[in-house]
Order: structure tokens, then C-alpha cells, then sequence
């Protein structure tokens, strides 16, 4: 919840109140550090008011009387971190050697500098140039392309990009919720898996490029016809 709240000092004042005296408060969200050195910045979405580095999210706790003293780096969405938080003065909970190393990491990767955040938007700005060359580079070629998802990280790409219906014929998604419609921004129509099949795209792109292993052993059958399946625009 907390990438979701929008009155972040109200939200961690409230878990404050509530935490027991030798309680401990543990929450994930996805990690700035892995989202900005993976260029995951199709992640960004309008629903998620904030995206924390440990630096930051441990600044927000200790301002309400909460010591983050743990942490796990963990896989779920790109990566994300399983913080352990306790109250200030509960001194059982020494802070860990994972958390010393992580809040070092991250400040010699200069996550306290806005230099570094500047420098971000440029190799976003970049890597939208690189997705539309690849994308006009099939169509120059003239191959087909269909997509493969329909996630919230794929909207942000298609659109950011400002791609639609002239480059995806279609998208195809399992979640029968979802057929039938289109991509918001990009109009690109959803149909269900079995469209693949019929159609035969050249190329199928993974928008869920946090699914691509499991996504690409399903498409294993595009191959028959010679096809081939990118996923997004992962470095």
C-alpha cells in the first residue's frame, strides 16, 4: 500500500499509533534503485504516488518515530524491498548488516544527488527513441506485430511511446475481463490468446516483460512460423 498512498507523513503517523510497543511493521514496495538501473520506467504509474529508495523510505519512518532496522531485496515486480520497521526507542531490534549495506550502496550509486535523477530522464528519453527504431525498423521491413498482455506497465509504454494501432495489430490477453476491449491511450484492441495463433504475427511483443520466461514458453509455438517474441525494452 504505501507506493499507493497519496498523505505519505499521515499514512506512517497512523502506523505509529498503532504499532504495539515491541511490534514490528514490515511492507514491500518496488525499489527506485532496480527501477531507475533497469529502466523499468514503464513501472511508473499514475496510480503509485511515490517510489522510495531505502534512503528515502528510511527518512519518512524515523520522521515519525519509526527505525527501519531490516530489510530483504526480493524479485515481485522487478524488484522490490521487504522493509522491518520498529518504534525508535525499541532497542532490541539492532539495525542488520543488510540494511547498513543496501543504505551504502545507494548512496555511493547517488541516490542522494538530483544529478542522478536529471540523468534518468535523459536515458528514458533515449530508450524511447530506441523502441520506436525497433518498431519502425519491423514495419519498414513489413512484418507484422501483435502484442502480448495487457498490463498497466504495457499502457504506459504504448503511450509514452506513442504507440498504437499503426505498429500493433493487435494485443491478447488470458484475463477474459480484458477481451473484447482496448488499450486505453492506444485503442489497440484486446482478443484472447487464440488470436495468436490464427493471425500468425512476425513478431509478438511481451509487454509483461516481468512474465517474459513463463510468457515465452507459452509462445514457444510462434516459431512454427517463423516468428519471434521481444519483450518491451528491458537492458
Amino acid at each position: 500500500m504505501l507506493a499507493h498512498v497519496p498523505d505519505l507523513n499521515d499514512f506512517v503517523a497512523g502506523m505509529k499509533i498503532l504499532l504495539s510497543a515491541g511490534g514490528v511493521i514490515t511492507m514491500e514496495f518496488p525499489h527506485l534503485l532496480r527501477l531507475m538501473q533497469e529502466n523499468q520506467w514503464d513501472t511508473i504509474y499514475h496510480e503509485h504516488f511515490s517510489y522510495f529508495s531505502l534512503l528515502t523510505v528510511s527518512r519518512v519512518f524515523q520522521a515519525h518515530g519509526l527505525r527501519l532496522f531490516d530489510v530483504e531485496e526480493i524479485p515481485t515486480h522487478g524488484g522490490s524491498l521487504r522493509i522491518y520497521c520498529a518504534h525508535d526507542e525499541d532497542v532490541s531490534k539492532q539495525q542488520s548488516e543488510a540494511a547498513r549495506e543496501l543504505l551504502e550502496r545507494e548512496r555511493a550509486a547517488g541516490y542522494e544527488d538530483l544529478d542522478t535523477y536529471l540523468g534518468y530522464g535523459r536515458r528514458v528519453e533515449a530508450d524511447k527513441r530506441q523502441i520506436l527504431s525497433f518498431l519502425i525498423d519491423l514495419k519498414e521491413q513489413g512484418l507484422s506485430v501483435a502484442g502480448y498482455g495487457a498490463p498497466a506497465k504495457g499502457n504506459t509504454l504504448l503511450n509514452y511511446c506513442g504507440v498504437g494501432c499503426d505498429f500493433f495489430d493487435f494485443t491478447c490477453d488470458l484475463n477474459p475481463h480484458k477481451q473484447g476491449h482496448f488499450l486505453p491511450g492506444s485503442h489497440i484492441p484486446i482478443r484472447s490468446p487464440e488470436a495468436i495463433r490464427e493471425q500468425q504475427p512476425d513478431v509478438v511483443v511481451i509487454l509483461p516483460w516481468n512474465l517474459k520466461d513463463e510468457i515465452a514458453q507459452q509462445l514457444s509455438f510462434v516459431s512454427e512460423w517463423g516468428g519471434g517474441w521481444p519483450h518491451a525494452h528491458r537492458s
